[in-house]
Order: structure tokens, then C-alpha cells, then sequence
């Protein structure tokens, strides 16, 4: 068993270059293409998907099925395209987020598959639809019986990043569209059908996507949330693979739920496991206790250029959520938090260094450190819609970080700047605030969907996601050795604002109570994010 599933593994992990070859043994390359209602800014609109995949054409129970090839293409219409021009965007850099249903014998889990566009931004239109594509690695599904696994597409997310025509970030830098499957979508978002079991098997039903691409299913499919099995299961006889019907009178006599279909990690694989990251362990946890891993980049406008923000340790204590009526008659749940940055016991990120050309022409290379200079807050509040089910999260992160420059080289030559160089105070934000929140320090915002029965998207603090905002950097003070003065050579450099920053948080740890695919067995944050622009 273990020699056929390795040659299916070897099979579908080749099928980008020989999927011709692939096919022949039993790939299936999928291109559904579906209809979404996205929330633009002048309105909603109908936007074409597609989504193209390749799967094996069978597995076994218990191995891990990676979809390969995974690509997700927009197309944007024309109305989309003129908020866009609103927003004075020239180019746009597009990242996806779709959900996912997988599905066997009428037991369900989630999974989100995540795509980057290339690093060359997207030139927007003077006019007509804008189409932008993303691709990336799709986390493993692992069957846990025999009988059909199916993959239904539900809510996407396409995140843009704004550009102007001079290459700098547009105002806003960002634009989110919330994205939901069309209800006239055939299929109801159908992606593929993988028989696991044995060859002997009984195959697919005819309405199983074929190679050539998802079709719609024989029997009706309806979008009932309240059907026992769920959208997308078949009416009439049971499907093949799927349990046999109790029998009237034999209601309550199963021996159990059937097992959820087992969501890997994106970068999980046979040889693969989870990215290398700084430790992060919180001592003398408390049941509230969350940790965490963060990354990202921020742009430095006077260089042109943007600077890594280290995979850097975040320990989390939630305070208590309360339940808030608000004036206007809607509901709310209020949750302050707070935090600090942990990197061998010290509340800073990792040391990381950043090349740059100086006055555009001279390459300096700094190795730097952001130290917390005070407390980090975590301030969420979720809005309660009832007459949905719908939550709306928006969460301010405010931390008071100082920059210390360690050391420097400029074209090649060490630049003795000193043991104390630093900006002079914390790097500052807009505060939304100020009452409330006087005194420099950054301001990020992340603002999440929690749609009833489906995976959230966008940030919420628990499960992560994309913080944004935009700092301004002070002067510097303390940098030469020797008499030499540097502070006005770096201000000159480095300081001003504008800079924005793009901030990816991992899914947390829950210290007291680690969950499998959420901490590693010594209780450290096990998802590892990657920093996007």
C-alpha cells in the first residue's frame, strides 16, 4: 500500500511538466469556472473565476491527496475597474484567499487555498475588465475511509495592493474585495470528486467532474444549509461511497459520526514539515495565553525600496470579551488584549538586515532591531449581525517601537555607527484616537469576516491575517564612534513618513489548551507565515 501511494505521490507532483503522462495514470486537471458576487466600492458586481487544479484520479485512505498546479484567475468587470481609477490606482498586485469545503461521506472540514500574484504589479485599464491571476501550494486533504472525497468552492477574498504610476503605494494602498459563490453557480462550486479506495471501487457518480473540468451533477443539488448532509449532497439514493440510509425505526442506532477529512498545512508534505522560526514558548501560561508568529514587510519611501520585517515571536494575554449594546441599537463583542515581542527573552524582534541604494545610487546594507518601547494593546470589536448570522471584526494593534541600528556598510565599507544608534523616540502612526491613545507609536489595523458556517477571512487575532498601516520614522540619535557624527547622514536617509507597512500574522497558539495544527507538541506556534507585500 505504502509503494502505490508513493507512486501516486511521485505521479501528481510531476503532472505541471508531464501532464499529459500524468493523466494516462488517473491525474485529473480541473478548471471550474465560477460565477462570484464581489462587494466593490460602487457596488456589487458578478465576477468570473476560474480555478484550475490537478488531482489524482483515485487515492487511498489515509494519504495525503496535495492539489498541484493550483491557479485562481479573476476577472475584474469594467465598473470594477473605474473604482479602481477612482482610487488613482495605476497598478495592482492581487492576492486570493478561496474556501473551501471538503466533504466525505456527509462529514465536512475547511480549507483555504492562498495565491500570490507575480511580483510585477498589474497594470490597470483605462477601461473594460482587468483579469490578474495568483497561484500557490494548496494544503494536503487526507481521506480517513472509502468513498467519494469531494472539494466544493465557497467565499473568496482578493486582496489588491495599490499602486500609483510612479511606483509608489496609492492612498488607500490597499483594496479587499469580499467575494461570495453565485447562487446560479452550476454546481454549486463542485471542484472535484477523488474516489478513495480500492480500484474495485465503485466509481464516481456521472456528475463528477471530468478531466476536461468540473460538469454539473445528475441529480439536483441544493444550496440548503439546513439539509442534514449539507449543500451540495445529492437528493434521491445515496451516493456511491456514502453510508447506507438508516432504515426507518433505526434513527439514533448509528455507531457514530463519520470522521472529517484531515486539512494539512499548505507547506506540510512527506518530506516537508513545518519552516524553520525563532522559539517561542510562553512561561507560566495562563488559560488566556496565546503565542504567535509575525512577519512582513515595510516600505522605507526616501530609499525606494521596502525592508523585511523578521519572523519575529508575539506572546498574547486576552482580556475578558464583553457583550456591548451600542447606541444605534447594534451589538457588539469588546475584547482588550495585550502583548509583547519575544526573542530570547527580550521584547524585540530578531536581528535583520536590509540593503538599500542610498541617494539612489550607493548600496547600504544595516543590520537592525525593533525594540518595544511600551505596552502592546490589542483593542477588537466585533459587530453582531443577527438577522445574518455575519460578524465583522475590526482589531487595532498599537505598539510604541524603537529602531536601533546594530551596524552598517555603505558600498562595501563598514560605517562605525556606535553602540546607541536609534531613532529618537517610537516610530508613530495616524491614531484613529488620540485621546484615548496619546504618545508616538504604530498603529495596524485588521479588519476580518466571520460569515455563519464558513471559514473567517481577513484578521481576526485568534487565527491571523494581514494587519496593515503606515509609519513615520523619527530622527535618528546616538549613531558615530570616534567623534564622527552619523544621526543627520541616517535622518537624512531613512527618516519620514508615509512608509507603509503590510504586517502577516500565523495562526495562535492556545498555550493551556494546544490543538493539533495550531502548536507544535512543546506548545509553540506550529503555523509559520510568509511575509507578502
Amino acid at each position: 500500500m505504502r509503494a502505490r501511494g508513493a507512486a501516486i505521490a511521485a505521479f501528481v507532483a510531476l503532472a505541471p511538466l508531464f501532464s499529459s503522462a500524468v493523466a494516462a495514470v488517473g491525474s485529473q486537471e480541473v478548471t471550474a469556472k465560477l460565477p462570484y458576487d464581489c462587494a466593490l466600492p460602487s457596488g456589487p458586481q458578478r465576477v468570473a473565476v476560474r480555478i484550475k487544479a490537478t488531482f489524482p484520479g483515485r487515492a487511498t485512505s489515509g494519504e495525503a491527496i496535495r492539489p498541484t498546479a493550483v491557479t485562481t484567475t479573476v476577472e475584474l468587470p469594467a465598473p470594477a475597474v473605474a473604482d479602481l481609477a477612482a482610487l488613482k490606482a495605476a497598478t495592482v498586485v492581487p492576492e486570493t484567499r478561496l474556501s473551501l469545503e471538503v466533504a466525505q461521506q456527509g462529514a465536512k472540514a475547511q480549507a483555504l487555498w492562498r495565491g500570490t500574484g507575480a511580483a510585477q504589479p498589474v497594470a490597470v485599464p483605462a477601461e473594460g475588465p482587468l483579469t490578474v491571476t495568483t497561484s500557490g501550494e494548496a494544503p494536503t486533504v487526507t481521506a480517513v475511509a472509502d468513498g467519494d472525497l469531494t472539494l466544493t468552492a465557497t467565499d473568496l477574498g482578493v486582496d489588491l495592493a495599490l499602486g500609483t504610476a510612479e511606483g509608489a503605494p496609492a492612498v488607500p494602498p490597499s483594496l479587499t474585495l469580499a467575494c461570495t459563490l453565485a447562487k446560479d453557480a452550476d454546481g454549486h462550486g463542485l471542484l472535484v470528486t477523488v474516489p478513495v479506495g480500492p480500484a474495485s471501487h465503485t466509481p464516481a457518480p456521472s456528475g463528477s467532474p471530468s478531466p476536461s473540468g468540473p460538469t454539473a451533477p445528475a441529480t439536483e443539488r441544493p444550496r440548503d444549509p439546513a439539509s442534514p448532509t449539507g449543500p451540495g449532497t445529492p437528493k434521491g439514493p445515496t451516493a456511491p461511497g456514502a453510508p447506507a440510509a438508516p432504515a426507518p425505526g433505526d434513527k439514533g442506532k448509528s455507531k457514530g459520526k463519520s470522521k472529517a477529512p484531515k486539512v494539512g498545512d499548505a507547506r506540510s508534505g512527506p518530506a516537508a514539515g513545518r519552516p524553520p522560526a525563532p522559539r517561542c514558548v510562553k512561561e507560566n501560561p495562563t488559560s488566556q495565553s496565546l503565542t504567535g508568529y509575525i512577519t512582513g514587510y515595510s516600505n522605507v519611501t526616501k530609499l525606494g525600496g521596502a525592508s523585511l520585517i523578521p519572523l519575529s515571536c508575539v506572546q498574547i494575554e486576552q482580556g475578558p470579551a464583553d457583550f456591548v449594546p451600542f447606541p444605534d441599537g447594534t451589538f457588539h463583542i469588546i475584547q482588550n488584549s495585550e502583548g509583547n515581542l519575544d526573542h530570547q527573552g527580550r521584547k524585540q524582534t530578531p536581528p535583520f538586515t536590509s540593503t538599500f541604494l542610498t541617494f539612489g545610487f550607493t548600496p547600504t546594507t544595516a543590520t537592525m532591531v525593533l525594540e518595544q518601547a511600551g505596552p502592546m494593546s490589542v483593542a477588537a470589536d466585533v459587530l453582531l449581525d443577527f438577522s445574518t448570522g455575519d460578524n465583522y471584526a475590526t482589531t487595532y494593534v498599537r505598539v510604541p517601537l524603537v529602531l536601533r541600528v546594530l551596524n552598517a556598510e555603505v558600498n562595501g565599507t563598514r560605517l562605525d555607527v556606535g553602540p546607541s544608534c536609534r531613532t529618537a523616540g517610537p516610530l508613530s502612526s495616524p491614531e484613529p484616537d488620540p485621546r484615548a491613545h496619546p504618545g508616538p507609536h504604530l498603529v495596524m489595523l485588521g479588519k476580518g469576516v466571520i460569515i455563519s458556517g464558513q471559514p473567517a477571512t481577513g484578521y481576526q487575532l485568534s487565527s491571523g491575517g494581514p494587519l496593515t498601516g503606515e509609519v513615520t520614522i523619527p530622527a535618528f540619535t546616538g549613531c558615530g564612534a570616534g567623534g564622527e557624527d552619523l544621526d543627520r547622514l541616517l535622518t537624512a536617509s531613512i527618516s519620514g513618513s508615509g512608509n507603509y507597512i503590510k504586517q502577516m500574522q500565523g495562526q495562535t497558539c492556545s498555550v493551556a489548551q494546544p490543538t493539533e495544527g495550531e502548536c507544535t507538541e512543546d506548545r509553540q506556534p506550529y503555523v509559520v507565515p510568509t511575509p507578502e507585500r
